[in-house]
């Protein structure tokens, strides 16, 4: 019989001899594992289902590498930063993030089912200070007096790692803001434990409709059957699903795993939202592509998957200034009257700029 969700969290390996019981460390992680443990900072932690997914003989598991602190980690760039998207320099109250006129961001926990060594917000996941209710009455207040938010989004840490009872309570809250159009969900429990979505959570979340998912899957491997189903579930009880993939060195940076990736992803009718530049997060100078590379990777995607399964490639800009998206320009030259575009399989035209 398959875990819960709430057993998947409470058998997650936290410490090294837990973690043995599920996968043959090498001495690299075992170093990297004892400097964890003695720095502090983003914990382990990583639910019994992810583990079943990885490779045990692959040192180089493209899911081993999202969740396995290695010594890279404990080697941080000088151009990185604490606080990579200045979400503290956007805090209007505690946990809520104003950073775009129409919408905010409410950290409504900072735990996960386990974590990724790549988060922007390593510098708070795992560790605290956790939100407390008298942090979402002042959030709560805040969203209220101001109209023009019309979108909030709620996540932390992880926005479904809350119990039915409390997810349920704050959205009540949230819905009887009339200015409230849309609520989001960001998670990362359809990947490690997707059987966090079960028929009482729908009901709950039925009420508040309209809700988006912004789900985070960042390789083929993490859709397991369990996944699927419940991708399934959310779309045919009616919440539309957005992707969040993040590109990762090593792990995803090729056009053949992505182009996997977006169409399994769009046939689960979880549509391909946004694929990110890593943020530049203490540590994870090891996760980051190249730029131009990165840019010539999102430029193999096209023609080869549709509009419908392509995302967005953005980068978040250091210091909180919003996201911009990095369109592989298709202009080749350029006069006074034309501009000549270049196509699919490099096939040239000139197109009137009048």
């Amino acid at each position: 019989m398959s875990l819960s969700w709430q057993e998947q969290l409470r058998q997650s390996p936290k410490s090294i001899p837990e973690l043995e019981r599920f996968l043959t460390l090498s001495p690299v992680e075992k170093v990297a594992l004892q400097k964890l443990d003695q720095s502090g900072g983003l914990p382990l932690q990583v639910t019994p289902h992810y583990l079943s997914l990885i490779d045990q003989n692959n040192p180089l598991d493209p899911l081993r590498l999202q969740v396995i602190p290695t010594q890279s980690e404990f080697q941080p760039d000088p151009l990185e930063r604490r606080d990579p998207l200045g979400e503290e320099d956007h805090e209007v109250v505690p946990h809520l993030v104003h950073r775009y006129p129409d919408r905010v961001l409410l950290l409504i926990t900072d735990r996960c089912a386990s974590y990724c060594r790549f988060c922007t917000r390593k510098r708070w996941v795992g560790q605290g200070p956790t939100p407390k209710p008298e942090h979402f009455k002042q959030a709560l207040d805040y969203i209220a007096a101001h109209p023009e938010i019309k979108e909030v989004i709620l996540s932390g840490g992880d926005s479904l790692i809350l119990t039915d009872k409390r997810l349920e309570a704050i959205l009540e809250k949230i819905r009887a803001i009339k200015s409230i159009e849309i609520i989001r969900l960001a998670t990362r429990m359809l990947t490690f434990a997707p059987m966090r979505i079960t028929e009482n959570l729908l009901a709950i979340l039925k009420r508040f409709q309209p809700i988006y998912f912004l789900n985070h899957t960042n390789h083929p491997n993490e859709i397991s059957k369990p996944t699927e189903e419940a991708l399934l579930r959310l779309a045919d009880n009616g919440f539309p699903v957005l992707n969040q993939t993040v590109l990762l060195k090593g792990i995803n940076d090729q056009t053949e795993i992505l182009i996997k990736l977006f169409r399994r992803l769009t046939y689960l009718r979880a549509r391909p939202y946004y694929l990110h530049q890593c943020d530049v997060a203490p540590g994870t100078a090891q996760y980051r592509v190249p730029l131009e590379q990165a840019m010539k990777l999102v430029e193999s995607l096209r023609g080869h998957i549709s509009g419908l399964c392509q995302p967005t490639f953005v980068i978040d800009i250091p210091g909180g200034h919003g996201k911009v998206p990095m369109y592989p320009s298709p202009i080749i030259n350029r006069s006074e009257t034309t501009i000549t575009l270049k196509g699919l399989k490099g096939k040239q035209a000139d197109y009137p700029l009048v």
